[in-house]
């Protein structure tokens, strides 16, 4: 069974950063793309970026240029590198995994991921 686990969430000052860590088990990683979504209270699951089995990234406008996905494959592990972080990026972050190629009309798409972790709360404060 497929096992996702996020760490690394907290609290801080616009500016800030913090990195994410989701770790894998239950199964081959490196046969998975990989996605970081996050949700607000009220709004939609939003896909934030997506690392895929080859490697290639995608990433969300509002993140792009202060956001980076990575993946440290023997670790089973995809880290999300969030740097400038601002009062709109406060959010409960999600890991997945997907069994799909992922592209660039996909990676965004909740429906593609077929496992998620219970997520880690992401806040900034202004």
């Amino acid at each position: 069974q497929v096992q996702l686990v996020e760490s690394g969430g907290g609290s801080v000052q616009a500016g800030g950063s913090l990195r994410l860590s989701c770790t894998a088990s239950g199964y081959t990683y490196s046969g998975y793309g990989m996605g970081w979504f996050r949700q607000s209270p009220g709004k939609e699951r939003e896909g934030v970026a997506a690392i895929d089995s080859d490697g290639t990234t995608s990433y969300a406008d509002s993140v792009t240029g202060r956001f980076t996905i990575s993946q440290d494959n023997p670790e089973n592990t995809v880290y999300l590198q969030m740097n400038n972080l601002a009062p709109e990026d406060t959010a409960m972050y999600y890991c997945a995994a997907s069994l799909f190629v992922l592209s660039a009309d996909s990676w965004y798409s909740p429906e593609e991921y077929t496992s998620w972790g219970q997520g880690t709360q992401v806040t900034v404060s202004s």
